[in-house]
Formats: C-alpha cells, sequence, structure tokens
C-alpha cells in the first residue's frame, strides 16, 4: 500500500508556491534594457501579456530576457511553442550572448533592487491561495509525524528564503536548493534519497512543468518518487489533459495540495 504521507515534500516553487509573474517580467526587462539598450525604457503595451502566456517555455531565469528578445524580434509565438530550446539557442548563436553572463545581470538586478526596495520587490509576488497555510501546518506537526518540506527550484536561494521569511516560513538553508547548487531537479532528488539511507524514506516531488516530471520519470533509480504535476501553475491546459489517471504522474490541483496528504492522487 502506498504511503499515505510523504516524509519529504519536494516542491518547486516559480508556479507551485508562488506567482511572481509581475516581477519576473520587470526584472527581465530591465535585464533585456541593460543588453539589448532599446530606444523606449518603457515596453511595449502587450509585451506583458504576451510574456505571462509564453512563461511556461521557461526553464532557467536567464531564458526570460531572451524571450523577450524573440517577441521583440517577431519570431512567431508558435515557433516558441513547440521549439523553444532551439529558438533560443539560435538567438544566443546569434547575437554572442553568454546564457551565465544574462543569468548574473539578472540576478544582479534582483540583488539592486532588494536592496534599494524591498517592500516593492516582495509585493510584486503573490503566493498561491493557502500554500502558506499549508507549509506552517507542516512546520509545526510532531516531530515523530513532520514532514519535512524542501524547495527544489532554479531559482537563487537567497531570492526563495527572502520570500518564504516574508510569510513567516523559516526554513533552514539546507532545505532551500537553488539555483546556486548547480544540479539538476533528478539529481537533487537522486541525493534526497540517498542521504536517507537507512530510514523509511517516502520521496514526494510537485513540480509544474510537465517535461521536469518526465525526466524525472525516466531514471531507474528514482522510481520510488512520487511525481505531481501542479494544475495552477506555468504550464498548458495541452499539458494538463495529457495526465491520465493511470500513469505514474498525476495532476494534483490546489484545492487537494491544502488538503491532508491521504486525500491526494
Amino acid at each position: 500500500m502506498p504511503a499515505s504521507a510523504p516524509t519529504i515534500l519536494a516542491l518547486d516553487f516559480d508556479g507551485v508556491l508562488c506567482d511572481g509573474m509581475i516581477e519576473y517580467f520587470q526584472t527581465s526587462w530591465r535585464t533585456y534594457c541593460q543588453i539589448w539598450t532599446p530606444s523606449s525604457q518603457t515596453p511595449p503595451e502587450d509585451l506583458r501579456d504576451r510574456f505571462s502566456l509564453l512563461r511556461p517555455v521557461i526553464e532557467v531565469g536567464w531564458e526570460m530576457p531572451v524571450l523577450l528578445r524573440a517577441l521583440l524580434l517577431g519570431i512567431p509565438e508558435e515557433k516558441i511553442w513547440h521549439d523553444w530550446a532551439a529558438v533560443a539557442q539560435q538567438l544566443l548563436l546569434e547575437e554572442s550572448l553568454n546564457p551565465a553572463e544574462i543569468g548574473k545581470k539578472l540576478d544582479h538586478i534582483r540583488d539592486e533592487w532588494i536592496a534599494e526596495d524591498l517592500d516593492t520587490w516582495l509585493g510584486l509576488h503573490r503566493f498561491y491561495p493557502g500554500v502558506v497555510e499549508r507549509l506552517l501546518r507542516m512546520q509545526s506537526v510532531p516531530k515523530a509525524s513532520l514532514v519535512q518540506p524542501v524547495i527544489v527550484t532554479t531559482k537563487e536561494g537567497r531570492f526563495v528564503k527572502q520570500l518564504l521569511q516574508q510569510q513567516g516560513i523559516d526554513l533552514a538553508e539546507q532545505w532551500i536548493i537553488g539555483k546556486e547548487s548547480r544540479r539538476s531537479k533528478q539529481q537533487t532528488l537522486r541525493e534526497l534519497l540517498s542521504n536517507s539511507i537507512g530510514e523509511a524514506v517516502s520521496l514526494w516531488f510537485i513540480e509544474d512543468r510537465l517535461k521536469t516530471l518526465q525526466s524525472v520519470e525516466q531514471q531507474p533509480d528514482l522510481d520510488a518518487v512520487r511525481l505531481y504535476l501542479a494544475d495552477w501553475g506555468y504550464n498548458t491546459p495541452q499539458a494538463r489533459a495529457s495526465i491520465l489517471p493511470e500513469e505514474r504522474i498525476k495532476l494534483l490541483s490546489l484545492s487537494q495540495f491544502i488538503q491532508d496528504f491521504s486525500l491526494w492522487p
């Protein structure tokens, strides 16, 4: 019989716990302006809506300003949807861009913004309804029945920590595994399992990017990890519709997430 609750609950951050779409766009636009110096510092009126629509194609932060570049160059949205990795690589090649350098610029702009106006930066993020209370409940149960939440994200861990602390959630640094770890999510899950050898471990992983879950599903040594696609996150109706009840990856709704684990699919 499957475990009725995990001992470790691995959670993506963007699109699972927190909706930071406004901040993503504004930080990406500021980064875009540094790299490409457009004639106007004011973005085109429809750019944010188009960026938001295509947000599910993004895996790593450096891709966000590049997505803006693709849109402003007139690359068809259909092509971006179906072949974003190739589109992004072609732009990097044509414009002699380095992903690591773009990522550094993006993070530096965030750091400056936080240092200058933390309240405004924090205010651009919205935690999804009920998730903060759910995390706080997990932290308040007796130790014997404790479920350890672990954030597994491609965002810099220090930004995640700022946002969680604002909500009264104080996770130890070891449980916030961000971009700075330089590990894939499947490798992080592997290490969470291997570090718990000798203990009865049940690891569940919630992610809003279907491709990430599918890559975990393909790892034979991660067969024991229970996988959930967050249907409230940055994914598409097509991705959600592709999840079949009998398959290993389960579709999870926000109303299910905030309930007792025994009620999850």
